[in-house]
């Protein structure tokens, strides 16, 4: 009998100049620019399924998997918060339930953004994940917020 133990939880955080209700309005809100600011890695995103609050599924194809869906948890646009479970994907290998990450922006005292990421791997039974899959999965997220900053300070009226 499979059963699902405590998540493996990991949080990663990443600083920027840009304020947190224009960060969150283009990497959040948008699901255009993401495509457009980093090709390679994100083809598309589509809303398969929802208005793009919770309940929403979104599909990507091609990041960082084959393919991904996503279910939207949490969109709280007052606190700039953004929730979303992994619930179809090839990363969910046997023994992975699911994935969550919540993802948080919040000021910082020179105007711009605290990036913070918090996610969770919902294992079965007794399943290892590998400390370099852990380490990717916190790269490949603030590599997407480092990547949307130059497009921002480059087109300032973008998002305001």
């Amino acid at each position: 009998m499979a059963y699902i133990v405590a998540p493996i939880t990991y949080s990663a955080e990443m600083t920027t100049s840009i304020p947190p209700a224009r960060l969150f309005k283009a990497v959040i809100l948008d699901h255009h620019l993401l495509p457009k600011v980093v090709p390679q890695a994100i083809k598309s995103v589509e809303i398969f399924e929802g208005d793009g609050g919770a309940g929403t599924i979104k599909k990507f194809p091609e990041y960082p998997f084959k393919s991904a869906k996503h279910r939207v948890e949490t969109l709280d646009k007052d606190n700039f918060v953004y929730c979303f479970s992994v619930i179809e994907s090839d990363a969910l290998k046997e023994g992975i339930e699911k994935f969550t990450n919540e993802i948080k922006f919040e000021a910082s005292p020179d105007g711009g953004s605290m990036c913070k990421t918090t996610s969770s791997i919902y294992t079965k039974g007794d399943v290892k994940i590998p400390e370099e899959e852990i380490q990717g999965g916190k790269q490949r997220s603030l590599g997407l917020f480092k990547a949307v900053e130059p497009y921002l300070l480059t087109n300032p009226d973008a998002y305001n």
